[in-house]
């Protein structure tokens, strides 16, 4: 039987997630949760509707409603908000799509996302509410914490560390045995060949720390 499956995000990498969804065939989208924009309540989305806002989450328990994933960007509000649907009962899927390569041996966290093109190779770990996303590369004994997002086109070398909630931008490249720090945003084309500390911007051809973020 096909499980009925809530998506929480109605922007554009729900619709990434929705067509992952759609392309695996285990689960029936029964609509979208935007909490950020209440008039958007009933509007059509992606082939379902918008149904509501965090106010729908006993409702949706009640009627056998019980798989939740999370389509949003903020990695630190996925894995705050993933404690509290999980204490309501709520179960977190794993979403690969079919045309994503994973490693037999590679670790997934509930609630992460691998999308089109992603390859994560041998013996890597990654955490809850990840997100690896479009033609992004996670290569061998990687280990990539929790909430954190992995842009399309990112290149991740071998032993690589991505903190809790971190932000690798979209083609950038880390070269192998790099840390980069919990919470830490790493910009758009960036070569980081040093190891970047928690709660940073960072950018640059090779990647420097410019701001904090905390």
């Amino acid at each position: 039987m096909v499980k009925k499956l809530v998506i929480w995000g109605a922007s554009g990498h729900a619709l990434v997630v929705a067509d992952a969804v759609r392309s695996v065939g285990d689960f029936e989208i029964v609509g979208f949760i935007d909490n950020l924009s209440p008039l958007r309540r009933g509007e059509s989305f992606c082939g379902a509707s918008i149904l509501g806002g965090i106010e729908l989450l006993d409702e949706l328990i009640q009627t056998g409603v019980d798989a939740i994933f999370f389509a949003f960007g903020d990695g630190a509000a996925r894995i705050r908000l993933a404690q509290q649907v999980v204490e309501m009962g709520f179960t977190m899927p794993v979403i690969v799509h079919p045309r994503a390569v994973v490693a037999a041996d590679v670790s997934l966290g509930q609630g992460t996302f691998v999308a089109a093109g992603a390859v994560i190779n041998a013996q890597a770990r990654i955490g809850s509410n990840v997100i690896v996303n479009t033609s992004a590369s996670v290569d061998h004994e990687s280990v990539i914490e929790d909430g954190a997002h992995i842009c399309p086109g990112a290149h991740l070398a071998g032993k690589v560390f991505v903190g809790r909630a971190a932000w690798v931008g979209i083609g950038s490249t880390v070269t192998e045995k790099i840390s980069i720090g919990a919470g830490s945003t790493i910009g758009a084309g960036a070569v980081v060949v040093n190891d970047i500390p928690a709660g940073v911007l960072a950018y640059g051809v090779p990647a420097v720390v410019k701001r904090s973020l905390v």
